[in-house]
């Protein structure tokens, strides 16, 4: 497992429709899209004490949150993921539930996990289990991702950020969703060994700078 650089930059309207075009220029659409986007939605899990909140935006080095995820209201494949960040630099690991599984999570049934014999649900639970983490939000959005081979670089431009407030019933398409405060658009950029000078160059935008921005916490603006 390889860690990974990640630039995140708060962007206008504007900026994402020239970003648009630069990108579609020079890198490919992600395979998955569908007319060069896809919906995302995710269920994020933190404790009583807001761990994983706290952490982000303390700006805590060393960090992890853990998430279920699904694309394009497709809830035939979702992903259990674990993202942890050490020293700016972050790591993705993943690993399949089924439509059961997950909604048993969401239900608090959890004693399958521990028989699961995957290490990331065993991890799950274990940290459920010493550290109270449950499922906590809903979080939305619209993703569009471009890929560059040379580095394995991958950009995207999400927007229409979303919350589930306290709901926690992500398969349910019914949860009422609405906007996160002012969310901004947000321009993810990642890489492995190297940026190429033409991403590098494609990317670059007058007044902006890379900052630290979650998905998660800003969903959490209403509680």
């Amino acid at each position: 497992m390889n860690y990974r650089h990640e630039w995140k930059h708060e962007i206008s309207f504007c900026d994402m429709l020239v970003l648009r075009q630069r990108l579609s220029a020079i890198a490919k659409w992600d395979v998955h899209t569908i007319d060069g986007k896809y919906v995302i939605r995710s269920l994020y899990f933190d404790n009583a004490r807001d761990k994983a909140l706290r952490e982000k935006i303390d700006g805590v080095n060393i960090r992890e949150k853990f998430r279920s995820r699904f694309y394009n209201n497709d809830t035939s494949l979702i992903h259990l993921e674990k993202k942890s960040k050490v020293n700016g630099l972050c790591l993705k690991e993943c690993a399949v539930i089924s439509k059961e599984q997950a909604q048993a999570i969401v239900d608090g049934d959890y004693e399958w996990m521990i028989k699961s014999g995957v290490p990331l649900i065993v991890e799950l639970y274990s940290k459920m289990m010493s550290q109270g983490l449950r499922p906590k939000t809903i979080v939305d959005y619209t993703r569009e991702p471009f890929v560059f081979a040379p580095g394995n670089v991958r950009v995207t431009l999400d927007y229409h950020i979303r919350t589930g407030l306290n709901c926690t019933d992500f398969l349910n398409p019914n949860c009422v969703m609405v906007p996160a405060g002012d969310a901004p658009i947000i321009l993810e950029v990642k890489w492995d060994e190297y940026l190429p000078d033409v991403i590098r160059d494609a990317v670059q935008l007058s007044n902006c700078r890379a900052a630290a921005f979650s998905k998660y916490a800003v969903c959490r603006i209403y509680g």
